[in-house]
């Protein structure tokens, strides 16, 4: 059953709270590095494009694997924490190795491990999210959650923009010495979340009783052997979700794409945290809004913003065109991520929360890879613009899919 009592530190629950604490430091952390890593790959190490993609999309696909499975087994034990504080661990014993990387197989090792870490951790902590909020306040919870996930990456590339401007001084191409800078920096804030997982989320001794049904105002009725892909929603949901992110690769693009426009690697730091920024201030109103409007409402006006920001990203030509897209991206995010996490609670039985956010970050993990290897090549192939043309146009459609075959 669904805490309801529990006291509340700014109007979400003690673990919501400081599950928001760990995300924030984890990515003040990953976002002082691996932001500026295709920049590191390319200018550094002389990497082609499609090779960056490449390492993207392989990191992230194949350790999307271990987010079906870590979820599932959540569930099976009725413990989250553990396999939370391990995914966290494994990720940051993994950054200080890039400090010593000198070929791009190096950094695909380490970026994969990390991405591993991430696999293990990503469902189990969403499912505690889930776990500790009552139904009508989910979007409220996830909100804040992704608010404080993204106010970190606020913060970590605020400090890399000044410490690469600081290193060397504003040029236009990253240098190895500064990117060491940053994975130093970086270290710190990523065992401090740790640190905060370990001794301050607690773990409930038990998820949920075995014929339990989520009292959620959609759901549907629930039973003790109820599978997670049972019902229809979440199975059209799923494969509405993969035509989606087939069109949204790796940021490593839109990184790209700002050093082709003449953007510095100080002013690509900046953009990121202009796209953090709005990100952070508007993920929890948009989840406060689903809470009382629905969520597919919400995501699908969240589809149109990014639409709209990867069409202006294939038509940009000049900088305050790519200050006011990284703004509207970050829109996009704010609206549409939390929600879509609160969606996923909302149309499965309580107990197979774990299992179900197994199968929703395996299915986007797993098309990234496809997703960033098509934008790689249709960049070398066609030109900076395609990518985003075709980002777009998978977004309409998936826009059309929600609208057309999910009811709430």
């Amino acid at each position: 059953m669904e805490q309801t009592g529990e006291k509340k530190i700014l109007g979400v629950s003690r673990n919501v709270f400081f599950l928001g604490w760990v995300s924030f430091l984890t990515d003040v952390s990953s976002d002082m590095i691996f932001t500026v890593m295709p920049l590191f790959l390319s200018n550094v190490l002389k990497v082609s494009i499609p090779i960056i993609g490449l390492i993207e999309g392989i990191a992230e696909g194949t350790a999307s694997l271990l987010k079906l499975v870590s979820g599932w087994l959540s569930d099976r034990l009725g413990k989250r924490k553990s396999l939370a504080v391990f995914g966290y661990s494994l990720s940051a014993l993994a950054k200080p190795f890039l400090y010593i990387a000198s070929s791009w197989g190096t950094v695909l090792a380490i970026r994969w491990t990390d991405r591993v870490g991430k696999g293990i951790r990503s469902a189990p902590r969403d499912a505690l999210v889930a776990d500790c909020t009552v139904a009508n306040e989910r979007g409220r919870s996830f909100g804040f959650h992704r608010g404080m996930d993204t106010l970190g990456a606020v913060v970590g590339l605020a400090l890399a923009a000044l410490i690469v401007y600081l290193v060397q001084e504003g040029g236009l191409e990253l240098t190895r010495g500064a990117f060491r800078t940053l994975v130093l920096a970086g270290i710190g804030p990523a065992v401090l979340s740790v640190l905060i997982l370990l001794f301050f989320v607690r773990e409930r001794k038990k998820t949920v009783s075995p014929r339990a049904c989520d009292a959620a105002p959609v759901q549907t009725e629930c039973k003790g052997t109820a599978k997670v892909l049972t019902d229809g929603r979440f199975k059209i949901f799923l494969v509405i979700i993969v035509l989606f992110t087939l069109g949204n690769s790796s940021d490593a693009f839109l990184i790209l794409r700002a050093q082709n426009l003449g953007f510095s690697v100080s002013q690509t730091l900046l953009l990121f945290v202009a796209f953090n920024l709005v990100y952070a201030l508007a993920a929890l109103p948009a989840g406060m809004i689903s809470d009382r409007l629905g969520r597919r409402k919400v995501i699908i006006v969240g589809w149109s913003i990014y639409a709209l920001s990867y069409l202006g990203f294939a038509l940009a030509t000049d900088a305050w065109h790519v200050w006011l897209l990284f703004a509207l991206y970050g829109l996009y995010y704010g609206v549409a991520e939390g929600v879509c996490r609160a969606f996923v609670c909302d149309i499965v039985p309580a107990e197979k929360r774990g299992t179900a956010y197994g199968w929703y970050h395996t299915a986007v993990g797993l098309s990234l890879l496809p997703a960033s290897v098509i934008a790689g090549w249709l960049w070398h192939l066609i030109g900076p613009a395609a990518p985003f043309y075709f980002g777009a146009a998978l977004a309409g459609t998936a826009m059309l899919g929600l609208a057309l075959l999910i009811r709430e």
